[in-house]
């Protein structure tokens, strides 16, 4: 189980406290100093979790004075909607961290305070995502913006019981990312998300127009429903083009483990391997540098999402960039829409991609993005 990183705890807490008015307009924070020792953390820890939040913009940093919460007058705690960001993992979770803090600020700009599931307590099973539910329907949120749980036994049951319960409390749900339930099923709530068939294909055709003609697809075991759908497209990609595949498309396993992914190349021998995420991309890379393969000029890899590191890898990551800033404001006005008028048909909003080719598939005569 991936450890929560300890700069959420703190950056969860301090803004839980703004929020709640602990801190109020102009109040000066902690330090780090006292942060480090209040949390237990290190001081690039402490720092970290203050730039986030000077990042979403709801706290100035004054060299040598300190850090002061600067909440535009919209966003100070009043009576207005209160949205609870039901994310587990956050924290851990690359992509959604980052949607995360633009539904914050986006809401924010409307006047709405933004209720964080807690850091500090993560979500590892379904009893926990129970718990966190309670506490939401406790506080009396106005809405929920729900990314349904990946990596847990029985998954689609617990979310589908998340769901329930809220419903039972008559509080709107907007689903971020990724259904309730496995491909191809739909719920009856709004999602918000990229088209995900649409960025494999394009991500696919890259490939295929670098000459790479055996190519598979890799994801990690536990995945969710949007790696059915980035299959589905890079399966469609490879039908268009009439490739005639003589080997397995799809492989599920570990990317770090070493025995896995040589029975993979000794299976497929594949020239380029799209893979579900960033993370199991640059684990991947990692593995084949250990196996002497070099990439690109033996085996392209290609990934999702466009994480932070995704740019500082070596060789550096081609990915499919989700628009973080788009899909928090779709989110939060989906969701206020959903508020006021709950008898609206279920939509689904779908943001387009942004292909970003890097040195991971690119040959020499490729073009430069």
């Amino acid at each position: 189980m991936t450890t929560v990183r300890k700069y959420a705890i703190v950056f969860s807490a301090l803004q839980r406290e703004i929020l709640e008015g602990k801190f109020s307009n102009g109040k000066r924070l902690p330090s780090e100093a006292e942060l480090c020792i209040h949390y237990k953390v290190s001081r690039p820890t402490a720092s970290r979790a203050l730039r986030d939040l000077q990042q979403m913009g709801i706290i100035t940093r004054r060299a040598g004075s300190g850090s002061y919460v600067v909440l535009p007058r919209t966003a100070e705690p009043s009576n207005s909607r209160t949205i609870g960001l039901f994310v587990p993992g956050l924290g851990n979770t690359e992509i959604l961290d980052p949607i995360c803090n633009e539904i914050t600020r986006s809401a924010q700009s409307l006047g709405c305070s933004v209720l964080w599931g807690d850091a500090a307590t993560p979500v590892r099973s379904g009893e926990d995502a129970l718990k966190l539910c309670t506490q939401f329907i406790e506080k009396r949120v106005d809405g929920v913006l729900l990314a349904p749980i990946e990596s847990i036994p029985d998954r689609e049951l617990w979310n589908r019981r998340i769901a329930d319960e809220f419903t039972q409390h008559s509080i709107p749900l907007v689903l971020l990312d990724r259904d309730l339930g496995e491909f191809p099923s739909r719920s009856q709530f709004d999602l918000v998300g990229i088209d995900n068939v649409a960025a494999a294909i394009a991500l696919t055709e890259h490939l295929i127009d670098q000459n790479r003609r055996r190519i598979c697809f890799l994801a990690r075991p536990h995945f969710p429903s949007t790696t059915d759908l980035r299959l589905l497209g890079c399966r469609e990609a490879i039908r268009r083009h009439r490739i005639q595949l003589n080997h397995k498309l799809a492989h599920f396993g570990d990317p770090a483990d070493t025995q896995f992914v040589q029975k993979l190349l000794r299976a497929v021998e594949p020239d380029a391997i799209v893979c579900s995420n960033d993370q199991t991309a640059a684990l991947l890379i990692r593995t084949l540098i250990r196996l002497k393969r070099h990439v690109p000029e033996t085996i392209a890899v290609a990934g999702f999402d466009d994480v932070q590191y995704a740019m500082m890898l070596s060789p550096s990551l081609t990915t499919v960039r989700q628009p973080c800033r788009e899909l928090g404001r779709s989110a939060v006005k989906a969701l206020l829409e959903r508020i006021e008028n709950p008898d609206l048909p279920p939509r689904q909003i779908l943001h387009s991609h942004e292909l970003v080719i890097r040195e991971s598939t690119r040959t020499e005569q490729s073009p430069k993005i």
